[in-house]
């Protein structure tokens, strides 16, 4: 159970790591020099729910 959950907080956290959040199109726009406030808050909702998943982890190995 330790491990799976362990597991999935290393996943969640690499995912959050690699993910750009981008629609994938990338090509044809260039990038803005400054992030707008809604891709603020939905890096700041993703950065807390790694945190949330790491500290559950962190919990329940303390635990076993």
């Amino acid at each position: 159970m330790r491990a799976g959950r362990l597991a999935l907080a290393l996943a969640v956290s690499a995912l959050l790591l690699t993910a750009c959040g981008g629609s994938g199109d990338t090509g044809s726009a260039p990038a803005s020099p400054t992030p707008s406030s809604t891709d603020l808050a939905r890096l700041q909702k993703l950065v807390d729910g790694a945190e949330s998943a790491a500290s559950s982890a962190e919990s329940d190995m303390a635990h076993d």
